[in-house]
């Protein structure tokens, strides 16, 4: 090994996030990132354009990055079964893109997929390795994403599979039902599809923690427990205080393009026993986002009562 080599074995480059300037996740990363002690970049669109090779392969050499944290995909589940191609773009090829110029260029690949891999008949929360069968466009292009680094297998990798976000910096699910109660006295939400609600800060500490244990593979990364979205968005509004009802209704009532998974809690034993941490429960996580990061929205609910 040469003294240069060397010094680069010793020094890695920077976490560099793709998203990490605007996405929800992506800003989460580079807030656990920096609280962890680690160097890291965030990539914002008016840097590079993922979607080319070429493109991507200049950023990445001249950012030198020691890990790459991919927090970008096409998450719009709906639009997505209009736009297969573009959908594939960036759950599919980006990666797969990602996982071959990792295992050329030595950076660890931290990718994140999706509970829409699977096709929801289950009763048991989903461990790593059972079966997938996405019924989206959406969930299709994300198990290919993770099929493609698999099948690169660079060195190292990780994929943590997730759910139901909500987090500081950008519109989410709470958000919505929490802005539709201020102007209304009943919301309607859907109660027959479970998950696993999770905070995007509590994801981006457990993707840094299974980073810095040196864990490698398939992982599932939620907060603990499970909820209907009606539990949820009912939790969110007793919780500001709001005073509205929210109405569980089937889904069969609030029909959409694309179809959703009626079960998909994740298991996080492998995440456990990579790391020894057990995520908190998604309740206490909801707590902390709407009494610390939804300050401003709180506020002025006292000049409405």
């Amino acid at each position: 090994m040469t003294q240069q080599q060397m010094a680069a074995a010793a020094s890695p480059g920077p976490c560099l996030v793709l998203g990490g300037k605007t996405g929800m996740l992506g800003q989460a990363l580079m807030t656990a990132l920096a609280k962890a002690g680690h160097t890291a970049v965030a990539q914002g669109r008016e840097d590079v354009d993922l979607t080319s090779r070429d493109a991507l392969t200049a950023y990445l050499e001249a950012v030198k990055p020691g890990v790459v944290f991919n927090a970008v995909a096409y998450t719009q589940v709906d639009k997505a079964e209009d736009e297969p191609d573009d959908a594939a773009r960036l759950n599919k090829t980006l990666p797969e893109n990602l996982a071959r110029l990792s295992a050329a260029m030595g950076f660890k690949l931290v990718h994140f997929s999706t509970d829409f891999v699977f096709d929801g008949k289950g009763q048991e929360p989903y461990e790593v390795d059972d079966p997938t069968g996405p019924l989206s466009v959406y969930g299709r292009t994300k198990l290919a994403g993770e099929q493609a680094i698999r099948s690169v297998n660079p060195p190292g990798w990780i994929i943590c599979r997730t759910a139901w976000l909500f987090g500081p910096g950008r519109k989410n699910f709470i958000t919505t039902i929490l802005n539709l109660c201020r102007s209304r006295d009943t919301v309607n939400v859907v109660d027959d599809q479970i998950g696993s609600p999770t905070y995007t800060v509590d994801l981006a500490l457990h993707a840094v923690q299974l980073l810095d244990a040196g864990a490698s593979g398939l992982f599932h990364v939620v907060n603990a427990g499970e909820a209907s979205w009606c539990e949820l968005a009912t939790e969110a509004v007793r919780l500001t205080g709001l005073p509205c009802k929210i109405s569980p209704i089937p889904t069969s009532g609030y029909p959409t393009k694309a179809a959703r998974p009626a079960w998909s809690v994740l298991s996080t034993a492998a995440f456990t026993a990579a790391t020894g941490v057990t995520p908190r429960p998604w309740a206490k996580a909801l707590r902390d986002y709407i009494f610390k990061d939804l300050q401003d929205f709180l506020e002025p609910q006292a000049s409405r009562n």
